[in-house]
């Protein structure tokens, strides 16, 4: 027995979609109910759900900054054209 469930998509992300389960020789709704039959064998989502960390060279940057912009001695300039002829001096 089937039934139908009708959900709402950005048409751009539908049409990136329906393009990619194409090349892979599926229709959209096919690839639907292969990832609700794979939720299910999981019991959860078939793929890890995780908010971006950043890289540790990225991590170490953000570090320095911080340190930076709470030292007393660092440099300030009222506008990006005195940054600059700072920099090219």
């Amino acid at each position: 027995m089937t039934c139908n469930y009708t959900i709402r998509l950005d048409t751009d992300l539908r049409r990136q979609a329906e393009a990619l389960f194409s090349d892979l020789g599926m229709s959209l709704a096919t690839a639907f109910q292969i990832f609700l039959r794979q939720a299910v064998q999981e019991q959860g989502l078939p793929f890890p759900v995780r908010k971006k960390q950043p890289n540790k060279a990225t991590l170490a940057a953000m570090k320095e900054a911080l340190e930076i912009s709470e030292s007393p001695d660092a440099k300030t300039y009222a506008s990006a054209g005195e940054m600059m002829e700072d920099i090219l001096k």
